[in-house]
């Protein structure tokens, strides 16, 4: 076996255990352990996806993804897998999540994935992000233990894994994205968990505009994990998360019951949270409670929970 290889299979022998008794169909399998081999792969039930995060004009880089995508049969059978599973090559030259979460096909293949009590549609074959980000999986079941009773607001829903973690845990759930795609595949996912959408709010909305909107403090939790940029022709202005963080932040503190508090999450390398943001909230850093053992060697994001102070 190669190095690479070897790799794989000791990762797989740790993670493996660990996933079948939490209930993880999927999970990331290698989060570039080895510096010269820049690749992210994660398993998808029965099927892998490999990120490529190489230069395609390094001879070294074209050579290792080749090794890579040679293990992947090798330790299939370690998996209970043929060595023929399928597997799925995207290219990712920036960590960043944008607004269109890099659309590449339109195969229109779903497949089904449990995470505990969970389940989600994904799809490995139209977009360069699957439809569920792994890493946010320890806030997800933290958001379920919280969500009895509440009302939550999930800002940035994406395809509402957060908000299906939140309506599993007994909220009502107010799920907001500008796109109707992914508004639908978040309807998809509740019902897929056996979640009636009617009994929840779904909204199409320009989310900088909602902001900027006066609300009413009738959430009892807020969670929005924006992408780090977004120029959508369907937006009245530019996202920069990291110019705008504070002022979003803040209407969110504003739109909370007494009580109250929100998570915030960003997944841009070196972002850093806007020092006076401390003169309205009391402002914790959970990010290390929020990194699952999977995604061990690269910090996939940073995480926050803030409370509003009584004087806000």
């Amino acid at each position: 076996m190669s190095m690479i290889a070897n790799r794989l299979s000791k990762n797989l022998k740790q993670l493996k255990p660990w996933a079948d008794r939490l209930g993880f169909e999927a999970f990331r399998l290698y989060d570039w352990d080895i510096p010269e081999y820049p690749f992210f792969v994660d398993l998808y039930k029965d099927e892998f996806l490999v990120y490529d995060k190489g230069f395609e004009s390094s001879p070294r880089d074209r050579q290792h993804l080749d090794e890579i995508l040679a293990a992947l049969p090798l330790i299939a059978p370690e998996l209970g897998l043929p060595a023929e599973a399928r597997v799925h090559l995207k290219r990712r030259m920036t960590q960043t999540r944008t607004d269109k979460y890099g659309k590449t096909g339109d195969a229109q293949e779903f497949k089904e994935v449990r995470e505990g009590a969970a389940r989600f549609w994904v799809n490995l074959t139209d977009y360069l992000d699957t439809g569920l980000f792994l890493d946010h999986r320890p806030l997800r079941e933290t958001i379920r233990k919280e969500a009895k009773d509440r009302r939550v607001l999930n800002l940035f829903c994406y395809t509402g894994a957060i908000s299906v973690a939140a309506a599993l845990g007994g909220a009502t759930v107010t799920s907001v994205d500008l796109s109707a795609t992914y508004l639908d595949w978040a309807k998809r996912n509740f019902t897929l968990n056996d979640i009636d959408p009617a009994r929840h709010e779904f909204l199409r909305a320009d989310i900088l505009k909602y902001l900027e909107e006066d609300g009413a403090r009738e959430f009892d939790l807020i969670v929005m994990d924006p992408p780090i940029f977004s120029n959508s022709k369907k937006m009245t202005d530019v996202l920069d998360t990291q110019r705008d963080h504070a002022w979003m932040i803040e209407s969110c503190l504003l739109r909370l019951k007494p009580g109250g508090k929100m998570y915030f999450s960003a997944n841009k390398q070196g972002f850093k949270l806007e020092p006076g943001l401390h003169e309205i909230a009391e402002i914790r850093d959970i990010t290390a409670r929020t990194i699952p053992k999977d995604f061990h060697r690269q910090k996939p994001h940073v995480c926050f929970e803030l409370r509003p102070l009584v004087s806000i």
